[in-house]
């Protein structure tokens, strides 16, 4: 049997947070959902020596303290995290946001829906793409090592 899907959401808002919660219910075969509603305990969390790497991280960037612009930049910065895909998962549709997501190198950028079906199809989408697609073995001491080696831009 495979194993799950690690998903990290980081959300400040507890709404959202329970809306997607109530989502990924419905994928609880093929997923584990952690959240956070603080983008620096998300980022202390991952960046924890013993910790689980998540196969994807859903982040909102509209967040007090350590917004998740700062929390994707940190990550990029990170050897240990930099190569998780980071999907932007917000409410935003400005084209600033867009672009500087992409420039910090985010995986995708993603705007919520705020209708409970259409978000359900959003993150069946999601869950059946990095199901497909994720490292099965994260991290591994050679993949981080070869990390280290790899420049984040030429």
């Amino acid at each position: 049997m495979t194993r799950l899907l690690r998903i990290a959401v980081i959300d400040d808002n507890r709404s959202e947070l329970f809306l997607l919660e109530e989502v990924f219910k419905t994928f609880a075969a093929q997923v584990k959902v952690t959240t956070y509603s603080d983008g620096k305990a998300a980022f202390d969390a991952m960046q924890h020596s013993d910790a689980l790497c998540p196969d994807v991280v859903l982040l909102d960037i509209n967040m007090p303290g350590m917004n998740g612009f700062e929390v994707l930049k940190a990550m990029k910065a990170d050897a240990k995290l930099k190569c998780i895909p980071v999907v932007v998962l917000t409410t935003s549709m400005d084209e600033s946001d867009v672009m500087q997501a992409y420039a910090l190198f985010a995986s995708a950028y993603l705007v919520k829906s705020g209708h409970f079906s259409d978000l359900l199809k959003q993150m069946k989408s999601l869950v059946e793409f990095w199901t497909r697609t994720r490292l099965m073995s994260w991290p591994s001491p050679s993949a981080l090592d070869i990390l280290q080696e790899v420049p984040l831009s030429r």
